[in-house]
């Protein structure tokens, strides 16, 4: 066996036992058993300066785009961010490279004993043991001290007051949109979710938000106000100030809080995704300077070009034109549509839908209902994906038994959409980040039998 496989085998083998906890989708609201288990291992997330980013769509692309500026000026870096579309190391990067096998299972073998002792305590009292992601963040917290890194990037679960990151502190708190989303745990409204999520706001903490709603920002502000040291907001400290399509991506202009960066190409597509930079421009701003130090223009013009945010709008191939998104709630599909509309010119484009059981499924293909000339409705295979023969119901609805066609996988149901597609047309694959997921594996495969043929 080559060190690669072996050390694969050994990562694996990590992976199935956080899997073997209480799944990701099944968080508990409780902070206090990942507080002592990161207080038995000294406290590893104190080790590091912290960005810390809760918000309903747009979390991963602005944690990527903060990250990237950061590790421009030559600071060590940490990025946490979940899901993961492929591989679980994706989630833990450093230096913007994921975790190798050899790290993620030898950092696992020094926390093992602490993660045995809590779930040894949880169960005395009388509780479950730790869950999934609380031993995932535990994990990844002592990755990014062992390192070291000098600041962490740290994408919430989900929610914020209680979600296991919430254990750092973080000098800057940043908001991406706040909209509808995991309501069966972070409450039925705009402004119950934003209490939630504005939890991750620490004393002394510069704010950063992107634009909000009336209710969303309210709840924000006032805890702003009561706990941080200042509230910067998209819209009002800083502006997109033009974003143009170009071919491969984007010239973005962005007034942010200390400069005004011109001309910036970002590689990626979507109005959201400029949006996203002037956000993560404003949060590094506030970092490094309190937000009175412009970023020099040759570090922010390499790093915004070298920018990637896998499964939002990305392309895997031109032959049929393929694009992966992983929208799976009502406003993530708005955002997917409007840049269907006004990113690409696809004369017939194929959806390729899945979506995962705890989601409203109707609501998050409504605003899609205009996006495509014929849908193919298919499970991923996450074992919370909806049935895709229960999926075709809802999606009958939506775009009429005449467009709708239903697959046995991912696999099969691009198998036919090339099949459908006219020249010039697209393919988009979206509904769940599980079903862009198994997209890019599939891709993966079939770029590596190539290389072999």
């Amino acid at each position: 066996m080559s060190t690669e496989a072996h050390w694969a085998r050994k990562a694996a083998e990590v992976e199935a036992a956080l899997v073997a906890r209480i799944p990701e989708n099944k968080l508990r609201p409780r902070l206090e058993p990942t507080r002592r288990a990161v207080e038995l291992l000294g406290d590893p997330q104190r080790s590091y300066r912290v960005i810390h980013i809760t918000g309903t769509n747009g979390k991963t692309s602005t944690t990527r785009f903060i990250e990237r500026l950061l590790r421009e000026h030559c600071l060590r870096t940490g990025r946490f961010t979940s899901p993961h579309l492929v591989k679980l190391n994706e989630r833990m990067a450093i230096d913007g490279e994921p975790v190798s096998d050899q790290v993620l299972w030898e950092v696992y073998q020094d926390i093992e004993p602490v993660l045995d002792m809590v779930d040894a305590e949880l169960a005395a009292a009388g509780d479950t043991r730790l869950t999934f992601f609380e031993a995932l963040a535990v994990l990844g917290f002592a990755v990014f001290a062992d390192a070291p890194v000098d600041v962490l990037v740290l994408e919430v679960g989900m929610g914020g007051e209680w979600d296991s990151t919430n254990v750092a502190d973080g000098d800057v708190a940043v908001f991406t949109p706040v909209s509808l989303d995991h309501m069966e745990r972070l409450g039925n409204t705009i402004a119950e979710i934003a209490k939630t999520k504005s939890g991750i706001i620490k004393p002394d903490a510069i704010v950063v938000s992107s634009a909000q709603t009336t209710d969303a920002l309210t709840v924000i502000d006032a805890k702003a106000a009561s706990t941080a040291s200042g509230f910067k907001l998209l819209g009002r400290d800083a502006k997109v100030l033009s974003a143009e399509v170009v071919p491969g991506g984007q010239r973005i202009t962005v007034q942010g809080l200390a400069g005004e960066y011109r001309d910036l190409f970002l590689p990626l597509y979507g109005e959201f995704q400029a949006e996203n930079l002037a956000t993560a421009i404003m949060s590094v701003e506030a970092f490094l300077g309190g937000g009175s130090l412009a970023i020099p223009d040759d570090v922010i013009r390499v790093a915004v070009a070298d920018m990637s945010s896998p499964g939002r709008l990305q392309i895997v191939s031109t032959d049929p034109l393929t694009i992966l998104d992983g929208a799976h709630n009502p406003g993530g599909a708005e955002s997917l549509a409007k840049a269907l509309a006004t990113h690409f010119d696809a004369p017939k484009t194929i959806g390729i839908i899945g979506v995962l059981g705890e989601k409203d499924a109707a609501a998050t293909l409504t605003p899609l209902a205009k996006s495509f000339d014929h849908v193919i409705v298919a499970a991923s295979s996450s074992p919370r994906a909806v049935a895709a023969e229960e999926l075709a119901k809802v999606a009958e609805t939506v775009f009429g038994a005449e467009n709708l066609s239903v697959a046995e996988s991912v696999a099969d149901a691009y198998e036919i959409a090339q099949t459908m597609v006219f020249e010039g047309g697209a393919i988009v694959v979206t509904g769940s980040l599980s079903m862009v997921g198994d997209m890019l594996k599939l891709v993966q495969t079939e770029m590596e039998e190539d290389d072999e043929a």
